[in-house]
């Protein structure tokens, strides 16, 4: 009973989250043909989720750390609620991108928030299996953003979307505010800020945070770019795939990030009780796969469209397992920083490289059905050299580390 009542509110938000993030994909379509949008447009539009998402993390580290996740999340979700109220009344870019803003900033905690919670009410054994599970939820929401929303549109429009979005935002807030307990050490109100900013800059200068730092911003930011907007025009333009067979196809990947959540979870936790490998190894070497499947995106070896997905989709939500790594190493009562301070990048990546996806496609002129599919090569591939150049910093960092096992 009290892991439903924690669990399952912070897994309602996160779904949400989810969603809003990955609808553009979907209704990318509808906003071209209705406002006349081009692909640096789309980039900018949906990427300005993650631009307030990645600003609002420093101060939410805070107030998580101060106020708990349960208050924190609740209030906040309210905004992403008038978010999606503004989005579906927009009828210009600046209308769609006011409220898209508003919806980052209003979900910006529905994971760390969680996060935190996880680290207050469960042992740090059990982090990997229910962040995994977490993670879960954000697929479910996810998996909603594909086919399901598809069939929605056939009933009403995206605005009708962003209506009924708006309405069950509310409902998610209503229940973290009324059925999550309250746990007499999520809040820390006594820490005066000065000593919580102190405590921020040794998270700063900590170099084992600074040595997977670049990678999972690369890695997860490139992931998120591509699933939440990039992944369909891929299909249609570079794989010649038609919307129905597109949704099926993106579905199909959200059940394979699902399966990535919940399996790297799984084995994170029962390698580290075994062996004693950390999360983030594991993190490291799924990432690594990762950069693989991105490498034969981008010179479309797509002979088989659903196995590129499905491991695109695998594979890289093994980010993940950087939060739980990290939340092990430094002291819980720096938990909600620690994640928020990892998130920053890892949005701020999200939002410059789905907006540089569409900058570069825009280079080349439009097909008949949509974009070249040699930008496609293009943007693909400095994101796979991106990413190698995370991996090596990460291994020579390591090299140094291990000499001076005493930094933290």
């Amino acid at each position: 009973m009290l892991f439903a009542r924690v669990y399952f509110p912070f897994a309602l938000g996160y779904a949400i989250s989810y969603f809003f993030r990955n609808t553009n994909a979907i209704i990318e379509s509808d906003l071209v043909d209705e406002l006349g949008l081009g692909p640096a447009d789309l980039g900018l539009l949906t990427g300005a989720y993650f631009l307030s998402f990645a600003i609002f993390q420093l101060p939410l580290g805070i107030l998580l750390d101060r106020y708990g996740p349960r208050r924190t999340e609740a209030v906040l979700l309210l905004f992403a609620a008038l978010g999606a109220w503004i989005f579906s009344k927009a009828d210009s870019l600046s209308g769609l991108i006011l409220g898209r803003l508003l919806i980052g900033l209003g979900v910006s905690a529905c994971l760390m928030a969680a996060f935190k919670a996880y680290v207050i009410w469960f042992s740090s054994g059990r982090l990997p299996m229910i962040n995994g599970l977490q993670m879960v939820a954000g697929g479910l929401g996810a998996l909603g953003a594909t086919t399901p929303l598809q069939n929605v549109l056939s009933i009403t429009d995206w605005r009708g979307v962003f209506t009924g979005l708006a309405i069950i935002t509310v409902f998610a807030s209503l229940c973290l505010w009324f059925i999550l307990p309250e746990h007499q050490s999520s809040a820390d109100k006594h820490t005066a800020i000065k000593t919580q900013l102190k405590e921020m800059g040794q998270i700063f200068r900590s170099p084992v945070f600074w040595s997977i730092v670049p990678l999972t911003a690369l890695s997860n930011g490139s992931f998120l770019a591509i699933q939440g907007l990039w992944i369909k025009p891929w299909l249609r333009d570079v794989v010649n795939l038609g919307e129905g067979d597109s949704s099926q196809l993106l579905f199909a990947m959200t059940l394979a990030i699902i399966a990535g959540y919940f399996l790297f979870g799984i084995f994170s936790e029962r390698l580290s009780q075994l062996f004693d490998i950390r999360p983030i190894t594991v993190g490291v070497f799924g990432m690594t796969l990762f950069l693989t499947t991105q490498f034969s995106m981008a010179f479309g070896w797509a002979t088989s469209p659903l196995l590129v997905v499905v491991c695109f989709g695998f594979l890289g939500s093994s980010c993940i397992l950087t939060f739980s790594g990290l939340a092990q190493i430094f002291p819980k009562k720096y938990s909600g920083r620690v994640s928020t301070i990892l998130n920053v990048q890892v949005f701020m990546g999200a939002f410059i490289i789905q907006w540089g996806i569409g900058a570069i496609i825009e280079l080349w002129p439009t097909t008949e059905i949509g974009y070249d599919p040699a930008s496609y090569q293009v943007a693909i591939g400095v994101l796979v050299l991106m990413q190698a150049a995370g991996l090596v910093w990460y291994l020579l960092s390591q090299q140094l580390i291990k000499k001076q096992p005493e930094m933290i």
